[in-house]
């Protein structure tokens, strides 16, 4: 008889049923306060962002101001779809908070227990007590710098990284001129005037942004790395030979004497190390300048001190020295837009999935920002420096 089935013996037996599972969709509601830490004046959203997650039926409170330093104001997102509101408490109320700087410990007092935060985390700045109130309150907390892409970046540093080399290059050329105490030299290429000579120390991403810039404006460029890879990277990058070194103590000496730019892009484990010694900057020029951009890290010139925007530059060994731990935020609409157009494709799918914890599990890349999982700490780095307990956080849900 089965033999003069059209259908295979497996065929002919039950079948389990197969049920399509409708993926259900959640909509967020997103809060995003005012950032109050020193000189930040970027916003994690444009107006444009906040109209996307509208019109996908989510739902945005924002603190009044929040986009005024990054020049978008209350009127642009009302306009939007944004709800505004000067009551700070209410933005942190939210189930879903949205940040550039982590929250202060006041401003955590001001969250309900089993929040969503979604911020910078700054390993390196943070205090245990920090961990303790989001364990304490049960939070769910992501650190946008340790978002991984599909091709394993990490998109929020790369492109922060990308706005600090170029805007490391635009500020040695303001500070070159003669108003800024400078050499009073224009920072390109003049026929019959010897071209810029700019080293930049670490070929990483700021160091790629810094030369593209410098190039383009006709500078003579030289890049120190020990990194060989990074260096022919960079060099297949930006689609030209260009000098490369790696950082020996004779050829950087010998660059530095002759340069009128010296950019520093180096990082560390934990903390940036000093490539350029205070003798080596003896021998610069005067009136050349520093631009420590890992300044954040302790900085790679043995002179660097951490200086501010209101304050941006010191003068030693009759060097210019530009020591600012933040230089996206001097360009707090161009950041503002960055930082947004990472954010917004997540949200949205957060969600599409039906919220957090489903994307989780589908989004190896956003399960690596994921820091804090229910007040339960699911980084090792994080515990490895504060010496923490932590727990894996495949465990905790599948």
């Amino acid at each position: 008889m089965i033999s003069n089935s059209p259908f295979t013996r497996e065929e002919l037996l039950p079948q389990e049923e197969k049920l399509e599972i409708e993926q259900r969709k959640g909509s967020l509601f997103i809060g995003i306060p005012k950032e109050n830490h020193f000189q930040e004046k970027r916003v994690c959203l444009t107006p444009d962002a906040v109209g996307a997650l509208v019109a996908h039926g989510h739902r945005v409170l924002m603190e009044t101001n929040a986009g005024e330093d990054a020049r978008f104001s209350d009127h642009d997102y009302s306009e939007a779809g944004a709800e505004i509101t000067s009551d700070k408490a209410k933005v942190f109320g939210c189930p879903m908070v949205l940040k550039v700087e982590p929250p202060s410990l006041e401003e955590l007092d001001l969250i309900n227990p089993q929040t969503v935060i979604i911020s910078a985390l700054q390993l390196k700045t943070q205090k245990k007590e920090y961990f303790k109130v989001l364990a304490t309150k049960r939070i769910t907390a992501l650190a946008f710098e340790f978002i991984k892409d599909a091709d394993g970046t990490y998109p929020a540093v790369r492109a922060l990284s990308e706005i600090a080399g170029t805007a490391s290059i635009l500020l040695a050329s303001e500070l070159m001129s003669r108003q800024n105490q400078g050499n009073g030299l224009m920072f390109g290429n003049i026929s019959g005037v010897p071209p810029t000579e700019v080293v930049i120390v670490g070929a990483g991403t700021v160091g790629e942004f810094a030369t593209r810039s410098a190039l383009g404006l006709g500078a003579n460029v030289k890049v120190f790395d020990n990194s060989l890879t990074k260096l022919r990277t960079l060099q297949v990058n930006v689609g030209r030979p260009i000098y490369t070194s790696t950082i020996q103590p004779k050829n950087l000496l010998k660059a530095l004497r002759r340069c009128d730019v010296a950019i520093g892009a180096v990082r560390g484990k934990d903390r940036s190390p000093v490539i350029v010694t205070e003798s080596m900057i003896e021998f610069m020029k005067p009136g050349s300048i520093i631009i420590d951009v890992s300044i954040d890290m302790g900085g790679c010139f043995e002179t660097s001190e951490v200086t501010t925007h209101d304050k941006p530059t010191f003068v030693k060994h009759g060097v210019i020295h530009y020591c600012v731990p933040n230089i996206p935020s001097r360009y707090a609409r161009t950041s503002s837009i960055s930082i947004s157009n990472i954010f917004t494709p997540y949200l949205l799918e957060i969600g599409e999935h039906g919220g957090l914890e489903n994307s989780l599990r589908m989004n190896k890349g956003l399960k690596n920002g994921l820091y804090f999982y229910r007040g339960i700490l699911t980084s090792k780095s994080v515990a490895d420096w504060f010496d923490l307990p932590f727990r894996d956080i495949n465990l905790l849900f599948f």
